[in-house]
């Protein structure tokens, strides 16, 4: 089996991910569906243990493959041909199994993939907390990358990334770009952000704000005049606040609901859903802070916030039933998938 070959076709074939498991034909997502990997219009043979242990070999340094060896699980990016791949090595009843994420080379923009001027506007602030949020697979990758590749194009400043792993490989145009990747630069997230402030940084870009240490170190960082960009696998901005809020032990959080209320910018959590004339397209609930949402935030009535994302409209916010309304009235998604992703059904045909 030639693994490179396979990523390859995969990646001119428009798929997003790539399974290898053992006992199974190779398996690709498309439009968000999984599907056989066809080859000649059928599928490739069962893999065994010497397939996915030549992958392995093929893909990995040495390092990676001890890695691979002690934790049982490694994460890492490889440029095969023209294409970049993010890929996840683990175990599966002892077997080796292996999923791999096709990265567009090409930088996306804010404007293609869909996201509203009053998000844009924010990257040109100089301090804040941004959030990205939503389930594996929704795009915060790729959102993140179009704001970097935004403020990167307009503005002369410092950009640091913390990844795991670097997926979009940057290169400087009016911004200074560092990458750090998670294990070969840095042992944590937490230990990066850390260090961060000595390496003179105006923007810094987390890959996932994972635990309690990592999202006070952000959280300092943004209060200290920086500006942030982070992702959670959160699924709404009333979830995120609360998930933020309840990493950190009780006599804490009073402090955490101000500094929330003072440094977070916005929220975006978003889908990507399938689109009627092929491919896949964002969804987005949309939280802007105002004086309303600080006022929620510092006095614990997130379950609130829904209220003032409506009637914040025209100041660019949107609810996720919203948005997911406008998509279907426009012809970009089907009335069933609006219906399957939204809180009150009843809206989408209202």
């Amino acid at each position: 089996m030639d693994i490179k070959k396979i990523l390859n076709t995969v990646a001119d074939f428009k798929a997003s991910d790539l399974h290898l498991i053992f006992g199974l034909s190779p398996m690709v997502r498309v439009n968000g569906e999984l599907q056989p990997f066809l080859e000649k219009g059928a599928p490739l043979p069962l893999l065994s243990d010497q397939d996915l242990e030549q992958a392995a070999k093929s893909l990995l340094d040495d390092n990676h493959r001890r890695q691979l060896n002690t934790d049982r699980d490694v994460d890492t990016a490889v440029s095969v041909g023209s294409y970049r791949f993010r890929l996840n090595f683990s175990f599966d009843r002892g077997h080796l199994k292996l999923v791999a994420r096709i990265i567009d080379e090409h930088k996306p923009t804010l404007e293609e993939i869909g996201m509203p001027s009053s998000v844009s506007d924010l990257l040109d602030i100089p301090q804040g907390l941004i959030l990205i949020t939503g389930p594996t697979g929704c795009g915060k990758s790729t959102t993140l990358a179009a704001m970097i590749n935004y403020i990167n194009s307009r503005r002369a400043c410092h950009i640091l990334t913390l990844e795991d792993p670097i997926e979009y490989v940057f290169t400087a145009d009016k911004s200074l770009i560092s990458q750090r990747e998670l294990g070969s630069d840095m042992l944590s997230f937490a230990s990066g952000l850390k260090h961060a402030l000595r390496q003179d940084p105006n923007v810094i870009m987390v890959g996932e704000m994972r635990d309690l240490e990592t999202i006070a170190a952000a959280v300092t960082l943004a209060e200290t005049g920086h500006l942030v960009l982070a992702t959670l696998h959160t699924y709404s901005a009333a979830q995120t606040i609360d998930r933020i809020i309840d990493i950190f032990p009780a006599h804490q959080q009073g402090q955490i609901r101000s500094q929330l209320s003072m440094i977070l910018a916005a929220v975006v959590s978003q889908r990507l859903l399938p689109r009627l004339s092929g491919g896949r397209v964002a969804a987005r609930e949309i939280m802007l802070k105002n004086s309303a949402i600080a006022n929620l935030i510092r006095e614990n009535k997130v379950a609130q916030m829904k209220t003032v994302l409506e009637t914040n409209i025209q100041n660019g916010m949107t609810t996720m039933d919203r948005h997911l309304k406008q998509l279907y009235q426009a012809g970009e998604i089907s009335r069933e998938i609006a219906l399957n992703y939204a809180e009150e059904k009843a809206f989408i045909d209202s």
